[in-house]
């Protein structure tokens, strides 16, 4: 192992004792000592990184080439207090603009045809319902996908029709009231389960054959057998997604508020705590998120900008 391996090594080490969540730095980081050693470099200097990073792998206009920049100057910064003639990349050189992707907006049809196409692939009855129940929640609440797969049998209370969502992203909870049908969709899925699996080895109100949680992944696999085999989105130039649901579920709710006239501003709010997210300005994306939204968005405004004038 080359000097700067063995470096590497115990940088990972020392960052790992503090407590720091080593993410990329643990893949990443190996590669980079791994191409310094290939060229023969004892030493980091700016124009290795830069080449390193940049190497024609990856999509320039993907995040790859950022993290790894941040890698290389994490790693960077550590050996200059080692070895003085290490060049820290400066802060700048390689950056990233996020573009968010178009989502696909499901009608209720689209949903519809998403959940008939579950038993034309998934033959067994509690896991075709599983996946069912699942697609119709996510649709019908806009839950984050590991939200719905974490929610537990005592976090639904059947009375009030309200679910009770922990320690989501952000480490934030929540309740979030659903309306009867969700209710009543939910409880014909707890009768296929209790009777399929009367002993789960799970507290999750969703659970496998084998009565274990659903895993994020598998459902993430089979979504995508649904909508080939539904062509829902077949004629969009955007794949539809699981998270698209929720992207749904968030303009078909401003759409509504906006038709009925309602007070937008005024509750805007109540839909970024209902979907969990910190602040309103998250939630306000979404109205860029369908040319619907923007139109009815723009004849709200337009009376009050002749009332100014």
């Amino acid at each position: 192992m080359s000097a700067l391996g063995r470096h590497a090594q115990e940088y990972l080490r020392l960052r790992h004792g503090l407590g720091h969540d080593l993410g990329d730095a643990v893949r990443l980081l190996p590669r980079f000592v791994a191409y310094l050693d290939s060229i023969g470099a004892p030493t980091i200097t700016v124009q290795h990184a830069l080449t390193w990073v940049q190497r024609p792998d990856a999509d320039p206009a993907s995040t790859v080439w950022a993290r790894r920049m941040t890698v290389a100057r994490g790693f960077a910064r550590h050996m200059s207090g080692i070895d003085p003639a290490t060049q820290i990349p400066p802060l700048g050189l390689v950056t990233y603009q996020p573009r968010r992707r178009p989502p696909f907006i499901y009608s209720t049809t689209d949903v519809q045809a998403l959940m008939a196409a579950v038993p034309t692939i998934i033959p067994t009855e509690l896991r075709a319902a599983t996946f069912q129940t699942l697609i119709g929640l996510l649709a019908a609440t806009g839950l984050r996908v590991g939200e719905a797969i974490r929610l537990e049998r005592s976090d639904i209370d059947w009375a009030d029709g309200v679910l009770v969502i922990r320690g989501s992203k952000f480490h934030k909870s929540r309740e979030v009231p659903v309306d009867s049908t969700t209710v009543s969709a939910l409880a014909d899925y707890a009768s296929i389960r209790d009777r399929r699996v009367p002993r789960p080895s799970s507290p999750t109100f969703f659970v496998s054959q084998k009565g274990t949680p659903v895993i994020y992944t598998v459902f993430g696999e089979k979504f995508r057998e649904f909508v080939t085999e539904s062509q829902v989105g077949a004629g969009s130039s955007t794949r539809p997604r699981i998270h698209d649901l929720r992207h749904s579920f968030a303009v078909q709710t401003l759409v509504r508020w906006y038709q009925n006239g309602d007070d937008v501003a005024a509750l805007l709010p109540r839909l970024s705590t209902y979907l969990g997210h910190l602040e309103p300005a998250y939630t306000y994306w979404y109205l860029s998120a369908a040319p619907e939204l923007l139109a009815l968005a723009a004849a709200r405004l337009e009376p009050a900008a002749r009332e100014r004038q």
